[in-house]
């Protein structure tokens, strides 16, 4: 059986460095590990809640799943569950022994409780899975404990199992430990006000302290079933400013860098002593266009803007560099049943001709909103630039990851740029995230699909979607993968894929056995350090 992958740490002794940059070198200790990021978008440690890239690292590594998948061959292999079976009608799993940090025991309840406190929660966490049929009414039905080390699984609709495996990989299928949740249910909230800013979990590592926008403080667990990390912490530091960062992996105050601007990324590329992993997600920086609002709501005004109203080319080579590479279909290119990439480029005199042509002689003004982040907050002021050239007058309005969000889901915005993952390391999966609407209506109150966000009603699409997610034969699976590509793009999307995305790391060279997962899980316990030279 497969070990979860190699990863990464750090201490409590630098909980002074947390609020600035020190005046001295001073290397991390050897069984310490920090890593400088953002932790503007982590909202909530809830697992069944926070689904944000920069908390799916944390929770990773406070948290088991069933299952999970190793970032460089996406290969499936348990982690609480030490085998599973497939049938006709859903999937079973036989449980390994092993206990949370508050040293209860794992067993089938507490699997079974996590996975149906997603789906009674029903926040935007739920949506990747709600897509196959589950939801609050039928989860306690289809998820049940056989016995106390045995979980079963009936299948809602006919899904394609290893899918399904996937979607539970992913950071909402983490397990958490009931009996400590329950003690801390407050109004019918399933433990969720407690479980923001505490863990009940049993993967490697233990919360110790959370300072929002400031610090991630985490310490070995010492009830975890596998073997004993190597290192005694991990700091995640909130280091938002790159050159900042850059200056800390100089100085050997920080062992990893993961939210640095593509010239900082470069910068290291060149330097001895440091590594340059990078993650591709197979997911997208995306444009994403309110259909709701005029002159949006006209498909002739998006297709101007997507197809010829943004410079793809010089953004990916100016702002995007090792973040991505230019894709405006939502299946990364080099991945199976993917299609070839249309005929998407800057050219505004035609941008302007069509404008004038759709009503729009003297143009608009749009508001482009997007989390104060590189690379996004560049690529933003260059969108800027671009539909000027063309007579639209769009006007940046950046926010912390709270504002951002809450405001993408509530519709509030013009145009936003968010970031996809894929819902499973398959065509289909990248997908799901630009086809997937099934109810448009504001009742539905869909908040946690980008499709709905956009106010973009797509019943053929999201037929087609449902239909290719319930074909068992991947030959007929792959050419309706194919169409769905086909028809997306030839639909004047209000949400779309402008770069495929990619997460560069800088690692200090000390650091051994550090592999950066597509969907932020990367997993720590496997993480050892050198010496500083």
């Amino acid at each position: 059986m497969k070990h979860v992958s190699k990863r990464l740490m750090m201490g409590a002794a630098f909980l002074a460095m947390a609020a600035f940059v020190p005046a001295a070198f001073a290397a991390t200790p050897n069984d310490q590990l920090v890593i400088g990021t953002s932790l503007a978008q982590v909202l909530s440690l809830d697992p069944q809640q926070g689904t944000e890239v920069k908390t799916q690292e944390i929770l990773a590594n406070v948290y088991d799943r069933l299952v999970a998948f190793d970032p460089e061959t996406s290969e499936l292999f348990g982690e609480l569950a030490e085998s599973w079976d497939v049938d006709d009608t859903g999937i079973t799993f036989h449980l390994r022994d092993a206990q949370f940090a508050s040293g209860n025991p794992v067993t089938a309840a507490d699997a079974v409780f996590s996975l149906v406190r997603l789906f009674k929660l029903d926040q935007s966490a739920a949506a990747g899975l709600k897509s196959f049929g589950f939801n609050a009414d039928n989860a306690e039905s289809l998820i049940t404990a056989v016995d106390d080390k045995t979980v079963r699984i009936n299948f809602a609709d006919k899904v394609i199992p290893e899918a399904l495996l996937y979607r539970l990989a992913n950071g909402v299928g983490s397990v958490v430990d009931s009996v400590e949740v329950l003690k801390h249910v407050a109004n019918n909230d399933y433990g969720n006000e407690w479980l923001r800013t505490n863990t009940a979990g049993s993967g490697p590592f233990v919360l110790n302290r959370w300072s929002p926008n400031e610090i991630v403080l985490l310490q070995r667990n010492d009830n975890f079933w596998g073997e004993a990390p190597a290192m005694t912490r991990v700091m995640f530091r909130h280091v938002p400013e790159s050159q900042a960062a850059r200056l800390m992996m100089e100085r050997g105050d920080i062992d990893i860098a993961n939210a640095l601007t593509a010239p900082d990324v470069r910068y290291f590329e060149a330097q001895e002593g440091f590594a340059i992993d990078q993650a591709k997600t197979g997911g997208f920086y995306a444009l994403a266009m309110n259909a709701g609002r005029e002159p949006l709501n006209d498909p002739k005004v998006r297709e101007i803007i997507a197809q010829y109203g943004i410079d793809y080319a010089g953004i990916a080579q100016t702002i995007v560099g090792p973040y991505g590479r230019v894709r405006n279909v939502p299946a990364p290119e080099d991945w199976e049943f993917a299609i070839p990439n249309p005929d998407w480029s800057f050219r505004p005199e035609e941008a302007k001709a069509m404008l004038a042509e759709a009503g729009y002689p003297n143009g608009f003004s749009l508001t482009i909103k997007t989390i104060a982040q590189p690379p996004r907050v560049d690529m933003a002021t260059a969108i800027q630039a671009n539909l000027a050239e063309i007579g639209i007058k769009v006007n940046v309005v950046q926010g912390n990851g709270a504002d951002i969000v809450a405001q993408h889901r509530a519709r509030d915005f013009d145009l936003l740029i968010p970031q996809t993952s894929a819902a499973d390391p398959t065509a289909l999966g990248a997908l799901d995230n630009f086809t997937n609407n099934p109810d448009n209506s504001a009742e539905a109150n869909n908040a946690g699909n980008f499709v709905w966000r956009s106010d973009w009603d797509i019943p053929e699409l999201n037929a087609l979607r449902v239909a290719a997610n319930s074909e068992l034969d991947a030959t007929k699976r792959g050419e309706m993968v194919k169409q769905l590509q086909e028809d997306f793009i030839a639909s004047s999307p209000a949400v779309f894929p402008m770069f495929e995305r990619f997460e560069p790391v800088v690692v200090n060279a000390r650091v051994e056995g550090y592999d950066a997962h597509p969907w932020g899980l990367t997993r720590l316990e496997g993480v050892t350090k050198g010496d500083a030279n």
